[in-house]
């Protein structure tokens, strides 16, 4: 079929439907799905809002499925006319619809790190997707260590899927678990994330290079989010790489990131309705599992957030998160800055005739 015939059977007003895989500026790439059984002429279009939805003050994201109609096919341009309602949310990073959460940690270069792990675990359980760990590197390290770590994370709630990204060792039996869904990848630096994206997308980065070129900004220009299509099936976010997750959630809040908790919530119920876990009377909580002193460090600095942020009356922009020598966390209030601008001399000049001009009249 010839491309003016696809054209003319999408500009009869059929509705056209795509996936928004990254957004710059004022522009969106949405992957378009097909119209039925009918193909389209085009597997991307850069589209732009329409006014309609600035108004309503509707918000495009990456990962929200969306209408779309196509301006110039020939061009490649579109325009966004209707957002679906989204099943999930996530505000850092910015994405639409996703299910679950790739945490990537490395067993050796760097060390696993018990403490580090545990805080990017409480911080992806906070978002309530479902949490997928995987542990790069397994080739730097014994068969012994390995299985050391998995038996102790499993006993933490994880299944951890062991992988080296250089080789593909692993990588069958992640894409399986990441098919068809949107996945958002995250992890601390050095562990191999980039590597894993590479890995598991072959072509992300010829991709990248022509949606970067469309959008007309470099790849590094802008810190974004970026959906990659899975040879399998499913859609993968690469967001931007941070070290320490900060953990925003309430003192009641949370118990419930933890899986051990869990279960032994569900196993009976605290004496206290408002049980923070801490060593009350017949908590259910508390005792040798061995997060617990993860769990009361995190609680901790979740009660002198909350406390911080009662005390200034402010939004938690108001607080800074400062690490401490021994690796720990605590927030603690910005101080207000005020800058100082010495006076121009030009500015002295015209004030200081001025005063001569009113001492000279009469």
């Amino acid at each position: 079929m010839k491309s003016e015939d696809l054209y003319g059977q999408v500009s009869d007003g059929t509705p056209i439907w795509g996936t928004v895989l990254a957004v710059q500026a004022n522009f969106y790439q949405v992957q378009l799905e097909p119209i039925g059984d009918r193909p389209v002429p085009l597997t991307y279009l850069l589209c732009t809002r329409r006014t309609r939805l600035k108004k309503i003050g509707q918000r495009v994201m990456v990962g929200d499925r969306v209408m779309v109609e196509a301006i110039d096919w020939e061009g490649g341009r579109g325009a966004i006319s209707e957002v679906l309602p989204r099943q999930t949310e996530l505000d850092r990073p910015p994405i639409a619809n996703a299910r679950q959460i790739l945490l990537v940690f490395a067993f050796a270069d760097p060390a696993l790190d018990p403490y580090q792990l545990s805080r990017f675990l409480v911080k992806a359980e906070s978002t309530g997707l479902e949490v997928c760990l995987s542990l790069n590197k397994s080739d730097l390290v014994d068969a012994e260590y390995r299985q050391h770590w998995i038996d102790r994370l499993q006993g933490w709630g994880y299944d951890p899927i062991p992988m080296v990204a250089s080789s593909g060792v692993g990588f069958d039996e992640l894409a399986a678990v990441l098919a068809g869904t949107i996945s958002v990848v995250c992890g601390p630096s050095g562990v191999g994330k980039s590597s894993s994206i590479d890995r598991l997308v072959p072509d992300a980065q010829l991709r990248v290079a022509d949606v970067s070129g469309k959008l007309g900004r470099g790849r590094h220009t802008t810190r974004h989010v970026e959906l990659f299509e899975l040879p399998g099936g499913g859609l993968l976010a690469d967001t931007p790489g941070f070290n320490q997750p900060d953990l925003d959630c309430s003192p009641t809040e949370l118990v419930d990131y933890f899986p051990e908790a869990r279960q032994r919530l569900a196993r009976g119920q605290c004496q206290f309705s408002d049980c923070l876990h801490r060593g009350e009377p017949n908590c259910v909580v508390a005792g040798d599992w061995e997060r617990y002193d993860h769990y009361r460090t995190f609680l901790d600095e979740a009660i002198a957030r909350q406390e911080a942020l009662q005390q200034l009356g402010k939004t938690e922009t108001a607080l800074k998160l400062k690490s401490k020598r021994d690796g720990r966390q605590q927030y603690e209030p910005k101080l207000a800055s005020k800058k100082y601008r010495r006076q121009s001399r030009r500015h002295q000049h015209q004030s200081l005739q001025d005063l001569c001009e009113e001492l000279e009249d009469p």
